[in-house]
C-alpha cells in the first residue's frame, strides 16, 4: 500500500479579473463556469478525487470566504481534513508551510499536491497519468513542478526553463534551469519555439518533510512562524483559525521564490491537459464550449449574426446584432462590454471602481451567509427591500437592530420567528413585524428551503446595524 496523497487547496484568491461575476465577495473559484454544473474550486477537489491513496483535503482559505469554501465541499459530498483560516494574505510560500506542518502533524510523512482552486483542466485523464507519474519523483524526495506545455506567446503567465528539452512522446522529468516571471511578447515568441520553455502552472507535488526540510534550508523564519501560528491556533467548528500575531510576521513570498529558486531538488514535468488559470474572460471563452459561430451562449440570450464571443445573461434579456469577438455579462446590478482580446484589462476597472468607493465593484446584490443567501432588490437611504434565502434546518443569529424595523412575508417554506420571547411558525403569505430594538430570530424548521422578503425601514439600513446575542456560526463580535 502506497502513501497517502494529501490535496492541498489553495482558495484564497480575490478574483477580480472576471468582474462582474466575480467580486471580493465572491471571487472566481466560487463561480459556475464549467458546463458540469461546479465550481472551479469544486471541480479542483473532484478531479484528483479518483487518484490512488487520495484522502480528505486541507482547504487553505480566508476569513470571508470560510463558509462558502465549506459549503461548495459539502455539496459535492467531501469534507475537508481541515479548513485553516488565514488571517492575512502572504502568498503561497507560508501557506504551504502551513500545510505541510498541518499534514506532518496528521500522518507519517505524506506526500502532498498543491493546487489553486481557480484553474481550469479539460483532460482530466491526461492530468491524472502526469500525476501519477510525479509520485515516483516525489517518493525520490524531489520537489515536483507541472510546467504547461504552450500553444501560443502567453505574456499572462510565468515560465520555466528546464534544462532539457521535453520530448512529449516520452515523458520524464527534467531539472530546473531558472524561473522567469512573465515576459514581454518578443521573448514568449522566442520561448515557445523551445521545448525547455512551459508555463508555470504553480501546481506542486512532493512529500510534506522534503519541503519543510527544504524551508528550514532556504526560509527558517517561515517555518518557525508557521509552526507558532499552528501551536497557537484555535478551532471554530469546521475552521482552523492560526495565530495572527505570529503569522501576520511571515514574509509575503511565494513558493517559487522562497523554494522553487534555490532548491536542487526541483523538477519539472510537461503538462499538455487544456489548462488555464481562467485568468481573464477571454480565458473563459476559450475553454468554453461553443456554437457553429464560435460563440458561448449563457442564460436569457438572443444574438443574430454574432461570431466567436462570450454571452451571458444572469437575470435580463441579452440581445447582441453584429458583433465579432465580444464579452458581455449582464449581472443584476453591472453589465460588462469588452472586445475580448483586452478582457484582461478588466481588473484595472475594479481598481478603478474601488478607488471612488462603488459598491458595484468589491460586492454582489447576493450576499452569501452561512445559513444562505440575502439579495438587495431595490434601496434608498431609509428603506430597503431584500430576498432572503434560508437553508432548511438552518437560522440566523438571535440579533437587534438599533435604527431599523423590519417585516417579513413569507413566500415558500415555513419560518420559525422569535420575537423577544414571543415565538411564530408562519407559513406561505403570511407575514410579520419586528419592531425596532426587538430581539428577534429567524430559523427554517423545515426540508425545504424558506425564502422570504424582508422590508427594512428606518433612519439607517446598513448591515453593520446588528447586535449578535447567539450565534451557531460562531459570529459573535465580529
Amino acid at each position: 500500500m502506497g502513501k497517502n496523497i494529501i490535496p492541498i487547496i489553495l482558495c484564497g484568491g480575490s478574483g477580480s479579473r472576471l468582474w462582474p461575476l466575480s467580486r471580493q465577495s465572491f471571487p472566481k473559484q466560487f463561480l459556475e463556469l464549467s458546463e458540469n454544473k461546479k465550481s472551479l474550486l469544486q471541480n479542483t477537489a473532484l478531479r484528483i478525487n479518483d487518484l490512488k491513496n487520495v484522502v480528505d483535503p486541507i482547504l487553505i482559505c480566508n476569513e470571508e470566504h470560510r463558509f462558502l469554501a465549506a459549503e461548495q465541499m459539502r455539496e459535492i459530498n467531501i469534507k475537508p481534513s481541515s479548513i485553516i483560516l488565514e488571517p492575512i494574505g502572504r502568498n503561497t510560500g507560508p501557506a504551504i508551510a502551513l500545510a505541510a506542518l498541518k499534514a506532518l502533524a496528521n500522518e507519517d510523512n505524506p506526500i502532498m499536491i498543491v493546487l489553486s482552486s481557480d484553474h481550469a483542466i479539460r483532460d482530466e485523464q491526461k492530468f491524472l497519468e502526469i500525476v501519477e507519474l510525479g509520485i515516483s519523483f516525489a517518493l525520490e524526495e524531489k520537489i515536483v513542478t507541472f510546467g504547461v506545455v504552450p500553444n501560443k506567446p502567453e505574456t499572462g503567465y510565468g515560465y520555466i526553463k528546464s534544462i532539457n528539452p521535453f520530448v512529449l512522446n516520452h515523458i520524464k522529468g527534467e531539472n530546473i534551469e531558472k524561473f522567469i516571471e512573465k515576459p514581454d511578447l518578443a521573448s514568449a515568441k522566442k520561448f515557445i519555439k523551445d521545448r525547455r520553455f512551459t508555463w508555470n502552472s504553480g501546481i506542486f507535488m512532493f512529500q510534506a518533510q522534503t519541503v519543510i526540510d527544504e524551508m528550514n534550508k532556504f526560509c527558517p523564519d517561515i517555518v518557525n512562524l508557521c509552526t507558532k501560528s499552528l501551536d497557537n491556533s484555535s478551532n471554530d467548528l469546521d475552521f482552523q483559525r492560526i495565530g495572527k500575531e505570529f503569522f501576520k510576521k511571515c514574509p509575503n513570498v511565494s513558493f517559487d521564490v522562497s523554494i522553487m529558486e534555490k532548491t536542487n531538488k526541483g523538477i519539472v514535468l510537461p503538462l499538455d491537459a487544456q489548462w488555464s488559470d481562467v485568468g481573464s474572460w477571454q480565458s473563459v471563452w476559450e475553454t468554453a464550449n461553443k456554437n457553429n459561430e464560435g460563440n458561448t451562449i449563457i442564460g436569457k440570450v438572443l444574438q443574430e449574426d454574432t461570431k466567436n464571443s462570450y454571452l451571458r445573461s444572469e437575470k435580463r434579456l441579452l440581445v447582441s446584432i453584429g458583433l465579432r469577438d465580444i464579452i458581455a455579462i449582464e449581472t443584476s446590478d453591472a453589465i460588462l462590454i469588452s472586445e475580448k482580446s483586452k478582457s484582461q484589462k478588466v481588473k484595472y476597472i475594479v481598481n478603478q471602481l474601488k478607488d471612488k468607493n462603488i459598491m458595484e465593484g468589491q460586492k454582489h446584490n447576493r450576499i452569501y451567509r452561512p445559513w444562505g443567501y440575502y439579495e438587495s432588490l431595490a434601496e434608498d437611504l431609509r428603506w430597503q427591500v431584500k430576498l432572503i434565502k434560508v437553508k432548511p434546518e438552518e437560522k440566523l443569529s438571535l440579533q437587534m437592530h438599533h435604527h431599523r424595523s423590519e417585516h417579513w412575508i413569507i413566500v415558500k417554506g415555513t419560518a420559525k420567528v422569535e420575537i423577544e420571547k414571543n415565538i411564530d411558525i408562519l407559513t406561505e403569505n403570511q407575514s410579520i413585524y419586528i419592531p425596532l430594538g426587538s430581539k428577534h430570530r429567524l430559523t427554517n424548521p423545515g426540508k425545504i428551503p424558506l425564502i422570504l422578503i424582508e422590508v427594512q425601514s428606518g433612519s439607517y439600513v446598513g448591515e453593520d446595524d446588528i447586535v449578535r446575542f447567539e450565534d451557531i456560526y460562531g459570529r459573535i463580535n465580529k
